[in-house]
């Protein structure tokens, strides 16, 4: 057990007949417990301010164990939140794919509609612009017979009888 300073200043020394100067040992002993108070309040700061540290040191260890508990935990979201990411990038990119591909079958599907169609028009005008040759040529075929120059004739030689019978 260690000295307190008590049992320093109680300490007494047997006399002896040449011993030391008594007032010179209880000067020394009176500065060796003022050194030793000194020493033990300095220890008992030094023990309050290692028991604050560790206590400071508890509370730092605990939030660093926090932050990287928090930093684990965002770093997991980051990474779920990127494959989520991804997998509706990729959901979006086959999505977009079939609908082009639809718009481009459908566009296929109306030009060959329309190829079909403008074929079938052709067809017809060209069968229209045959009907409508013929019908002008057998026209004009009319209009080219004597029968016009007869029908007039007739009509004028006849016009000429009435008149000269009427006069």
């Amino acid at each position: 057990m260690p000295l307190t300073p008590l049992d320093i200043h109680n300490k007494e020394f047997t006399k002896s007949f040449r011993g030391y100067d008594e007032d010179e040992v209880n000067e020394f002993l009176d500065q060796v417990i003022k050194d030793y108070e000194i020493v033990i309040r300095e220890k008992k700061d030094l023990e309050e301010t290692v028991q604050q540290l560790n206590e400071k040191l508890s509370h730092f260890s605990n939030i660093e164990g926090t932050l990287n508990k928090s930093i684990l935990i965002a770093q997991e979201a980051a990474e779920e939140l990127k494959g989520n990411a991804s997998k509706e990038s990729k959901l979006i990119i086959k999505e977009a794919e079939k609908n082009a591909d639809r718009i481009v079958n459908d566009a296929l599907s109306k030009s060959r509609q329309v190829s079909l169609e403008v074929e079938e028009l052709k067809k017809q005008a060209k069968v229209f612009r045959t009907r409508l040759k013929m019908l002008v040529e057998a026209q004009l075929d009319m209009l080219s017979t004597d029968d016009w120059d007869e029908l007039f004739d007739v009509e004028i030689g006849e016009e000429m009888e009435l008149a000269e019978n009427n006069s």
